[in-house]
């Protein structure tokens, strides 16, 4: 059996980190972040508990960075879905309700996303983080921004608040205040986007999240 390329060496390191970010959001999403251990999310994506710390300094690092892979992911399918837009008032529609969506279906997952942010380290800076911020950047400079460094801030933290309030225990407000709120703010039509009767961009609790996170075959995998 002749030994495996670098790249493929490569792609299988590249899915191997996939799987591990796939397994944290699907466990915290179940379990919660306490009762999620890294052995529980190295045994869910089939890795050698060792490997994870190869990846990732810390649970905290792990999790915080698989959050981030699936806001990222659902803001661009939310922006590049079909009927694409270059609107930037559509656009600032579809990333609220695209973040917005996501608090509302998964919960438990953005709840323990938001208790992470609180510590005392705050944003971990991943690829998956600064991806999510580029499209976010995008979005304020599409929808008119005219200082970016001051825009993309207020932006970030809009969401952040809506997100913190629709997730609070015993006493969330309602995705429909919460939306009017921020939809008056950018002076968006309540009928852009996605309206909160029409299926949230991320879909429901059940929803497979697989087509986020490149976890299929590997190609050339040589050791078949």
């Amino acid at each position: 059996m002749s030994p495996r390329s670098a790249s493929v060496n490569e792609e299988l390191r590249r899915r191997s980190r996939e799987r591990l970010l796939q397994a944290a959001v699907e466990l915290v999403g179940e379990r919660g972040y306490e009762a999620t251990t890294l052995g529980d999310i190295a045994d869910r994506a089939g890795s050698a508990r060792g490997l994870v710390s190869y990846y990732f300094p810390g649970k905290r690092q792990l999790v915080q960075s698989a959050v981030h892979r699936l806001m990222h992911r659902t803001l661009e399918e939310a922006l590049e879905r079909e009927q694409r837009t270059e609107d930037g008032r559509e656009r600032m529609a579809r990333a609220i309700d695209a973040i917005m969506g996501l608090a509302r279906d998964r919960t438990v997952l953005m709840r323990q996303h938001m208790a992470g942010l609180l510590q005392a380290e705050g944003f971990v800076q991943c690829p998956e983080q600064q991806r999510l911020a580029e499209l976010l950047r995008e979005t304020a400079v599409r929808h008119g921004a005219q200082d970016l460094d001051h825009d993309y801030p207020l932006l970030r933290s809009q969401l952040m608040g809506a997100v913190y309030a629709l997730v609070l225990p015993n006493v969330p407000l309602p995705l429909t205040t919460l939306r009017a709120e921020l939809f008056a703010r950018y002076r968006l039509d309540w009928e852009l986007g996605v309206p909160p009767d029409a299926e949230a961009p991320g879909g429901g609790c059940g929803a497979d999240l697989s087509r986020f996170f490149a976890t299929g075959p590997t190609p050339g995998d040589q050791s078949k």
